[in-house]
């Protein structure tokens, strides 16, 4: 059974997806840990929830990245962390966490990537009148948003539709496809999967 952490910064719904398909066994997975860098995020509410530690930091308690991530590596290493699955963590990972865990990092984004990396995604997305977007799960590398994708998955953007319409439909993708890309790359092939990644199959 993989050990894994999760990072995340706010209400934490792709978190709570995760634990969920722990718990009903999609997948096997020991959640050891939640990293938050916000102690008011509602994540920290969801892993008291589910008996799960957190780690919470402020990153203006330290001097620059490098050293809260040496903190957090420490923390990943007695919770004897194998993977870590970030579920809406607002900041870019670091040289220290990239070499102790690279090619086991992953994260899912709102869009379609390459197509509306960062910030506000949906917000990209409508303001460029796309008629579509997606979900992408993707590895994690130095770049934001640039690691090569495991898999993705369409969401159309209908007339009329607002940030939250578009938000609450990207969500419900995300909340399936999340747990079932880390089922194929936690329990089965994890080699495979990463040598797959970037060839673009697509879940629809």
């Amino acid at each position: 059974m993989r050990k894994i952490a999760v990072f995340a910064s706010g209400n934490g719904s792709n978190f709570q997806a995760i634990i969920d398909a722990v718990k009903t066994g999609l997948f096997e997975a020991d959640i050891r840990l939640l990293i938050c860098d916000r102690p008011a995020a509602y994540a920290v509410e969801r892993a008291k929830s589910a008996g799960i530690e957190t780690f919470l930091f402020n990153p203006k308690d330290y001097p620059n990245k490098e050293s809260f991530e040496k903190v957090i590596a420490g923390k990943l290493a007695d919770a004897e962390v194998e993977w870590l699955v970030l579920a809406g963590y607002m900041r870019l990972i670091g040289p220290v966490l990239l070499s102790s865990y690279g090619g086991r990092i992953v994260n899912i984004h709102p869009s379609l990537l390459p197509a509306f990396p960062g910030k506000d995604a949906i917000g990209q997305a409508l303001a460029a009148g796309a008629d579509r977007t997606g979900v992408t799960v993707h590895f994690v590398d130095e770049g934001m948003d640039t690691g090569p994708a495991i898999a993705q998955a369409e969401v159309p953007i209908h007339e009329g539709d607002t940030a939250d319409s578009l938000q609450a439909r990207i969500q419900e993708v995300e909340h399936s496809l999340y747990p079932s890309v880390l089922r194929s790359l936690l329990n089965n092939q994890g080699d495979e999967n990463r040598a797959k990644a970037g060839t673009g199959f697509r879940f629809r």
